[in-house]
């Protein structure tokens, strides 16, 4: 293992329970403990306990702090109240994404939760675009963050906390409440297409948050899962991954992001760019099923008549409905759902189809 990768909180039991352990974006975090498939399961049917602490916060606060973000994001921050968060995107100059992020209104501000690559640059980017009654700081080293997704996830963080989360919608939080003798942030949101919760605590507090978990509702088939049942979960879903199905060349329309794009708002920094590029891109991306079997990874190219029309972004072999799926880029010829592909995998053309996302639409997000 690499001694120069960062390490979380959580990195004794990662190193002790898990062989594989990799580099994601400069964090050492296990690929998986048991096994992907394990993982991936206890998620669907009982629950999954991941250490996303990787991910970056950035405070907004000031009594220009709403403006700020609406500048600063894609979509619309005034339709959120305190308590609700926001899935956004920051776009350049270009109108292309700089990242995906999730928006959270605080009672005296909002809190920015960025992807793990390049949090301090996009922190300065921020920081270049500030105006008056605005201040931002960079967070991201005083919180861990944990993540409980699935079917048992409410039972499970009903038990540990003294607030009532019967009624707590999908995308929204509460502030300050108390998890097991520690004050932590409380968020229903998550990256599974499962009922979830994410949990933003300090440092100290996560060790005895995340081993309590383990320790008291394994008989209830919790795992703790890695970064492979991550990224099979989020697939399922269609939910995208910032360095492979989007990235700085791409901007929202042409991720299918247009819905978090909000252009009535006003002015935003990007906009003009997304306008005029909205309606004059040559492909789009696309959610296919495999029709053999086979498992499509990025890279591969999409092939219609020996022409190639595009390539994979994500791919994998669903867990839950054994079969391959993908995410792509295509010429708009060929991105209507319904059409056929073919997918080189191996120098052999694999048939495919494309479909409208999500692969798995039997989870329990809206319970």
């Amino acid at each position: 293992m690499n001694d120069q990768m960062k390490k979380t909180e959580l990195f004794d039991y990662h190193n002790s329970n898990s062989k594989n352990i990799i580099s994601f974006s400069g964090y050492a975090l296990p690929v998986f403990y048991k096994s992907i498939l394990d993982e991936h399961h206890a998620v669907r049917k009982s629950a999954g306990l991941f250490d996303v602490s990787h991910m970056g916060q950035i405070i907004v606060s000031g009594a220009s702090a709403e403006k700020f973000i609406q500048t600063v994001t894609t979509n619309d921050v005034s339709k959120i109240m305190s308590g609700q968060a926001q899935y956004s995107t920051i776009c350049n100059n270009d109108g292309c994404i700089i990242d995906d992020i999730i928006v959270y209104k605080l009672h005296n501000g909002f809190m920015l939760v960025v992807n793990a690559s390049g949090i301090e640059k996009k922190y300065n980017w921020l920081k270049s675009k500030l105006f008056d009654g605005v201040s931002i700081e960079n967070k991201s080293s005083d919180f861990s963050m944990i993540a409980l997704q699935g079917p048992k996830s409410k039972r499970i963080i009903q038990s540990i906390i003294n607030n009532e989360i019967t009624k707590l919608k999908f995308y929204s939080f509460i502030e300050n409440i108390g998890c097991l003798g520690h004050d932590i942030l409380l968020s229903r949101t998550g990256y599974t297409g499962e009922l979830g919760f994410e949990i933003y605590c300090k440092h100290d507090a996560v060790k005895t948050i995340w081993n309590y978990i383990l320790e008291n509702f394994g008989k209830d088939g919790v795992l703790a899962a890695g970064l492979g049942a991550r990224d099979t979960l989020r697939l399922e879903m269609g939910y995208l991954l910032y360095g492979n199905d989007i990235n700085i060349d791409i901007h929202p329309f042409k991720a299918g992001l247009g819905w978090i794009t909000s252009l009535e708002k006003g002015d935003f920094i990007g906009r003009k760019e997304i306008i005029l590029k909205r309606d004059d891109e040559e492909s789009n991306l696309v959610y296919f099923e495999m029709l053999e079997k086979s498992i499509p990874r990025p890279g591969f190219d999409i092939i219609v008549n020996d022409k190639v029309v595009g390539f994979v972004t994500s791919g994998t072999i669903s867990p839950s409905l054994n079969k391959g799926i993908g995410i792509a880029y295509v010429d708009k010829l060929h991105s209507n759902k319904g059409t056929e592909l073919s997918v080189k995998i191996r120098n052999k053309l694999k048939s495919a189809i494309v479909v409208k996302a999500p692969f798995y639409s039997n989870g329990t997000l809206s319970d």
